[in-house]
């Protein structure tokens, strides 16, 4: 029986779901935060690319949820048939969130093709800077907040 026999073994189990139900979360905010001024500096850069202020909310939520569903997806694909693309996993992932957050009503409107090029290229580079500084920030400042959390 090992031991299990003596002491539970869902604790442990649990504690490593909940460690990667935070990572998961966290993962998803960082993205959140990281893609709105993407989307904001894109509708005010593009006449095409629009973004109703009611809307906002639902558009970035559903542009998020679909960038961190469509990304790992889109990645596995080109690394097993078309590591060439690799490179391109992020435009691509980022077309494909900006047309899912489009089906939504009352959001994103993109319209023209050359619309939809340049807005797919423009989130990508303006919420770039934050999807990569802000895990290092918030590394920062947990390990900041452990590091406290000894002294007393």
């Amino acid at each position: 029986m090992g031991n299990c026999a003596r002491q539970s073994c869902a604790a442990p189990v649990a504690g490593r779901a909940l460690g990667t139900m935070i990572r998961v979360l966290t993962r998803l905010v960082i993205l959140l935060v990281s893609l709105m001024p993407g989307l904001l500096v894109t509708s005010w850069i593009l006449d095409g690319f629009n973004i109703q202020v009611s809307g906002f909310v639902v558009a970035v939520l559903v542009f998020t949820v679909a960038q961190s569903v469509i990304t790992p997806f889109v990645a596995t694909m080109a690394k097993r048939y078309a590591s060439v693309f690799l490179g391109g996993v992020g435009l691509l992932a980022t077309a494909l969130a900006l047309f899912t957050a489009q089906l939504f009503p009352g959001g994103l409107h993109i319209t023209g093709v050359s619309t939809w090029v340049l807005g797919t290229l423009l989130v990508r580079l303006a919420s770039a800077p934050g999807t990569f500084l802000l895990p290092f920030w918030w590394l920062r400042e947990k390990r900041n907040q452990r590091q406290a959390a000894r002294k007393e």
